[in-house]
């Protein structure tokens, strides 16, 4: 994806030195930067090194919003930093405090009424900045003398806000969290204490106040949210009166819209919703008042609900003897039913076309019900001039067989030896014996 001309034609690019420190420079050798990359950069006299912290369009939204005009001279960015550029750096930087606390004993020697809180050192080690806070105007032209003959460098002191210096210092906040004035935070609005009161915050200076000394900043971020709740919060100028006495307003509780209010001499706090407030408020502006803050909900009397029985028990007396209405048929879509009245006008026209199976009258044998076919006549017959069957003696179970040819009976002889195989192949033979054919009718 190819980015517009104007954000490849914007060369400025934000830079980041210590403390939060930033501004605005030229990428006039056109550079490719990436963010967070060092960068040797011009400045008086000298030069330093920063951090690339913004490029491209935001820059210039950044610029917008700091009102810094693109025509006005910004200086140019040399080149992207070296090992040796670096190596330098950190060699100035482990100057810096040692450099401040001799410069305390100096201050304190000299009797100033300021608080030393930070040094720089430029990355070419000829001039170091020295940031300090102080209630009232200091004459400091004698400690730039003996700064400048201590260090043999250029000295430049710049007078900063606690909240600067908070910033520059660092630290952790109530919430846990790092300050924003030393991560995000670079415009510093001033906060008053009404911010703390719109919010029913307790007016507790240890509470309220950061590690500045200052009220906290976080006061103003949901300040907007509250004003816009509260416009439909009445004010309460003065107590409400009720026939129990004078309801004074103890405490609001603004999302939830719940006024809370407490009598004299009672400890107890009873809560009332924002409408109530008003109809408490209109009634009093008329000369009127109300038995309590709540609304009095009437108990019905024995006449109501003996009505209100009886006009319940009449219309179950009408569901009772309602006429039961047929159920309607649930009309088919068009498509469908057209669909199923093809499909059965089909299956009627095919019953309809089949021909019919010609069946024979069976002749019905007498004496037998009708509709029973009569036996074969040949096999009934038969059965009846079968020899009669000779009567068959109980031996044994187990006696031994009879020889071929012999009519005498054979003594039962010692029980054969047989293994539950045997059994088991015996009766499957028995079962897959072929059997004869039934007689057909």
């Amino acid at each position: 994806m190819e980015l517009p001309t104007s954000f490849e034609e914007f060369d400025i690019v934000e830079v980041r030195f210590k403390g939060g420190r930033k501004d605005f420079y030229r990428n006039t050798n056109q550079l490719p930067l990436i963010t967070g990359e060092p960068v040797v950069v011009e400045v008086p006299n000298g030069q330093h090194i920063g951090y690339v912290s913004l490029k491209g369009e935001l820059v210039r939204l950044q610029m917008l919003k700091k009102k810094v005009d693109n025509n006005e001279e910004i200086k140019s960015i040399y080149r992207v930093a070296g090992e040796k550029d670096l190596e330098k750096l950190e060699a100035v930087q482990g100057l810096e405090n040692g450099t401040m606390y001799r410069a305390r004993q100096i201050i304190g020697e000299l009797q100033l009424k300021m608080k030393l809180s930070d040094v720089e050192y430029q990355a070419d080690k000829t001039k170091a900045t020295f940031y300090y806070s102080a209630e009232d105007r200091v004459d400091f032209r004698d400690l730039i003398k003996k700064l400048a003959d201590e260090f043999k460098i250029r000295v430049e002191m710049r007078q900063i806000s606690l909240r600067h210096e908070a910033g520059r210092l660092g630290g952790i906040g109530s919430c846990g969290r790092e300050l924003c004035c030393s991560t995000w935070l670079s415009d510093f609005k001033s906060v008053s204490t009404t911010a703390a009161r719109y919010q029913n915050l307790s007016l507790n200076p240890s509470k309220l106040s950061g590690q500045c000394g200052r009220l906290k900043c976080c006061l103003n971020y949901e300040l907007e949210t509250y004003m816009d709740a509260l416009k439909d919060i009445p004010t309460v100028n003065r107590p409400l009166q009720t026939q129990k006495g004078d309801a004074i307003l103890q405490k609001t509780d603004i999302f939830k819209k719940i006024m809370w209010f407490g009598f004299k001499g009672d400890n107890n706090w009873h809560p009332v919703p924002v409408g109530r407030v008003r109809e408490i408020q209109e009634m009093n502006s008329k000369g009127q008042q109300p038995e309590s803050l709540v609304e009095v909900v009437k108990e019905p009397t024995t006449k109501e609900l003996l009505a209100a029985q009886l006009e319940g028990n009449l219309e179950r007396l009408d569901e009772k003897f309602k006429p039961k209405n047929k159920k309607k048929k649930k009309k088919k879509p068009a498509g469908l039913q057209s669909l199923v009245e093809g499909v059965q006008q089909a299956a009627m026209k095919k019953q309809q076309d089949r021909p019919k199976k010609e069946r024979q009258p069976q002749p019905v044998a007498e004496g037998r019900p009708e509709g029973k076919p009569e036996r074969n006549p040949e096999n009934r017959r038969q059965r009846d001039n079968r020899p009669p069957r000779p009567e068959r003696k109980e031996e044994h179970r187990h006696a031994a067989p009879r020889p071929e040819g012999s009519g005498t009976e054979v003594a039962a002889g010692p029980k054969p030896e047989r293994n539950n195989n045997q059994r088991r192949n015996n009766r499957n033979r028995n079962n897959n014996r072929p059997r004869p054919p039934k007689p057909t009718e």
